[in-house]
């Protein structure tokens, strides 16, 4: 028995072990009619195991045969199968319990099928024998080739990896039983890509077999086959490809294409400017081709290379102004080296590249040149007009060297001539301006479009012409019941002079107060002195206000003084020494603060507001008086009409009937609109109609109403109304349409009335 067949026995025993051990041992009787006794008898399932090869082109196939000691060969007996395939695929003899197969089955869509057994009574259709459970195994056969998982593969390695570098791994599957025959058990190998890689048989693992350059060949196609049965004969396979491709790594050093370099420059030309390119190149590609320009043995350092990242270029450029007349050639060497180099990869960049650059300055008609890069000068203020300020110089640095011409640019207070010598044109005051900047422009005299320019500063110097002064306005106050020698101001000083020493100002009182004064003062040697009181008590109705003259002096050379009046007003002030009252009766007549002027001046422009408003209100109501609005008027309006047929309709006619209008406006009524009110109302009036007190009781309810009423009309409302007493009949007072057409009015109910109302 080989390999195969020695597994599948295993694996059955392992299924069919509770089949056997569990056998039972059922004792049976068997009947006997005439002596109704049973015979007890051993029951239980005998078979071996059963297996069925896959792919097998048969018809029907016995696999085996089912067995029951419970089976005697009697007719009443039969064996029954159910489950997986049970009289589809697998059949059983029921008299003989052949068990047989009947299609071709594929391992790898079912490998197993579990049955069931079963012994019947073909008479009562009953089970003699329990069931018993039984598994059909699908035995294997090499017919499926390895198939690769994951295509399409693709690995990157840097370029010159050493021998071994893992690459990738490929994996395959066989869907055959892998303990079967090695039907599943799958060996690698390459087809193609030696001797660049290799591939590990049994793992699938790629590795670099030997160097490679992406400079020669960036990107490799690797085959690879997978077999089954570890490669013998009748083995299945599959194959996949493996895209390799190489990632750079910086192995090569920039070279320049050219030994030599020839450019032009202008001696005009300014800083920075871009005198030429050159170009290295490098069979390394991204970053690892990213390099840097320098320039070696260039000891005047007149020129400089900045590399240009997009183009890899190297741009010379002017780093100091040349000179055609103090050299008119450079030649100078570049040397190019990568711009990143990992530490285990110098061993390729131990030299550089180099060329050389010759440099031709090209001669132009140069602007003058200031002997300075800027003039700084000195002069004291007031200095009188035409004063030397100081002299600027400029040359031609050209071979012709044309006379230059000078000018200031804007400027009023200073003028200069054709030596460059600056002069004012009136005195200076450095208080308004310490400092005056000017622009001086050089120009050729020949070729006046050449010029140049140079700043010069001019220092106003200071001088003592202004004496000292308060910087501000002192409010000075001294308490009636103020004791000798009691601090009363601190006052500084100021100079719009400038002065460097310490301390610059002195204080001091003039002669006359000096003898006379009730103050004193204090020079505190800081620029400040103190105000004191000279006796006790002051009178605010006596003496309300002190003036004194105080002197301050400077310490320039000359010395200036002024003399500056200090006003102090006596105040009445409370025990805490809080002023109260700073002013007498008569000072307050004569002076009145501004804060009441502006009181006063604010009601003055109120009462003025309010008279024009008063006024427009006036002119308002005067408008509304001539033009009354309709409907203002209250009393009732009788009108005659003497028209025939339907006659000209009245919008403006108010009903009779409405004696209350004092809220809302009466709506225009047309004469066809009336016509039929009074029909309404001669019905209304005929049928039901107020008596004499009921009149009387609303005459007197709008004599209530006009008496209380304080907005009414000048005019007595109840001159509208008439009382003629008792005897009248109720009904309705109006003026009646006449109609062209008598056909479609009643005037039945006047007739019912008395005389003065028939028609």
């Amino acid at each position: 028995m080989n390999c195969c067949l020695f597994l599948h026995l295993m694996l059955g025993i392992s299924l069919l072990r509770p089949c056997l051990t569990a056998t039972e041992n059922s004792k049976t009787e068997e009947a006997k009619h005439s002596e109704g006794s049973h015979l007890r008898l051993k029951s239980g399932w005998i078979w071996n195991q059963y297996f069925v090869e896959e792919e097998m082109n048969i018809t029907r196939k016995i696999i085996g045969r089912l067995s029951s000691n419970m089976h005697n060969g009697s007719q009443s007996l039969k064996y029954v199968i159910s489950g997986d395939g049970a009289e589809s695929i697998f059949f059983v003899d029921g008299a003989t319990g052949v068990l047989s197969v009947a299609q071709k089955l594929d391992r790898e869509k079912q490998a197993f099928y579990n049955l069931k057994a079963h012994l019947m009574d073909n008479t009562t259709g009953k089970a003699v024998e329990s069931e018993s459970d039984f598994v059909v195994k699908v035995t294997d056969i090499n017919d499926n080739a390895p198939k690769f998982l994951h295509e399409p593969y693709s690995a990157i390695v840097p370029e010159m990896s050493p021998e071994g570098t893992f690459v990738i791994q490929v994996t395959a599957s066989d869907a055959d039983d892998p303990l079967c025959n090695n039907n599943a058990r799958l060996v690698y190998e390459l087809l193609h890509g030696q001797p660049y890689f290799s591939i590990e048989p049994t793992t699938g693992v790629i590795r670099t077999s030997s160097k490679t350059d992406r400079e020669l060949q960036d990107s490799y196609w690797v085959i690879v086959q997978a077999k089954d049965r570890i490669g013998l004969p009748g083995a299945l396979s599959g194959t996949t490809s493996v895209l390799i491709t190489l990632s750079d790594i910086n192995d090569n050093i920039p070279t320049f294409k050219k030994g030599l370099y020839r450019m032009n420059v202008s001696e005009s030309a300014p800083i920075g400017t871009s005198v030429g390119t050159i170009m290295a190149h490098d069979r390394d590609i991204g970053k690892n081709a990213e390099m840097d320009y320098s320039v070696e043995n260039d000891e005047s350092q007149t020129f400089d290379i900045i590399t240009n990242n997009e183009t890899q270029e190297g741009i010379v450029i002017l780093k100091k102004k040349v000179d055609y007349e103090q050299q008119t050639y450079y030649n100078i060497r570049a040397k190019v080296k990568n711009r990143h180099v990992d530490e285990q990869l110098k061993k390729y960049h131990t030299v550089a590249s180099t060329t050389f650059i010759r440099v031709r300055v090209e001669d132009e008609d140069e602007p003058p040149v200031f002997l300075l890069p800027y003039y700084l000068f000195e002069i004291f203020e007031g200095s009188p007009q035409g004063s030397s300020v100081g002299v600027v110089s400029a040359i031609d640095p050209d071979d012709n060297r044309s006379p230059i011409r000078y000018s200031i640019t804007k400027s009023n207070t200073f003028q200069i001539d054709d030596n460059g010598t600056i002069i004012t044109t009136y005195p200076l005051d450095r208080e308004m301006s310490a400092w005056c900047n000017l622009s001086i422009t050089a120009r050729e005299l020949y070729n006046e479009e050449q010029t140049s320019e140079v700043p010069v500063y001019v220092q106003v110097l200071d001088i003592n012409d202004h004496a000292p002064e308060f910087p501000e306005f002192y409010k000075i106050y001294v308490c009636e019941n103020a004791s000798s020698g009691q601090v009363i101001q601190t006052i500084s000083a100021v100079d719009k002079d400038d002065s460097i020493e310490s301390p610059n100002f002195y204080f001091n009182l003039s002669v006359e107060d000096t003898k006379n004064s009730k103050f004193t003062i204090i020079d505190n040697q800081d620029n400040t002195a103190v105000i004191l009181t000279n006796r006790t008590g002051f009178s605010l109705q006596e003496e309300p206000v002190f003036y004194i003259s105080i002197l301050i002096a400077d310490n320039g050379i000359p010395s200036l003084t002024s003399t500056n009046t200090l006003t102090i007003q006596v105040c009445d002030c409370g025990d805490s020494g809080s002023i109260q009252i700073c002013h007498s009766k008569d000072m307050l007549l004569m002076e009145p603060r501004t804060e009441i002027m502006t009181a006063v001046l604010i009601c003055a422009v109120i009462i003025i507001l309010g008279f024009i408003f008063m006024i427009l209100h006036l002119q308002q109501r005067r408008k509304q008086t001539l033009f009354p609005e309709k409907g203002k008027d209250c009393r009732e309006n009788i009108f005659k009409y003497d028209d025939r047929g339907t006659g000209e309709e009245d919008s403006e006619a108010f009903a009779v009937g409405e004696l209350r209008c004092s809220t809302f406006l009466r709506e225009p009524r047309t004469r066809k609109t009336r016509s039929a009110e009074i029909r309404s109302l001669c019905r209304m009036s005929w049928q039901v109609g107020p008596d004499d007190a009921v009149i009387k009781e609303f005459i007197l309810e709008k004599l209530e109403e006009a008496n209380t009423d304080t907005y009414a009309h000048p005019f007595d409302s109840l001159q509208t109304y008439a009382f003629e007493g008792t005897g009248s009949l109720a009904g309705s007072l109006s003026s009646l349409e006449s109609s062209a057409s008598g056909e479609n009015e009643n005037f039945d109910c006047f007739h019912d009335l008395e005389l003065p109302f028939q028609i």
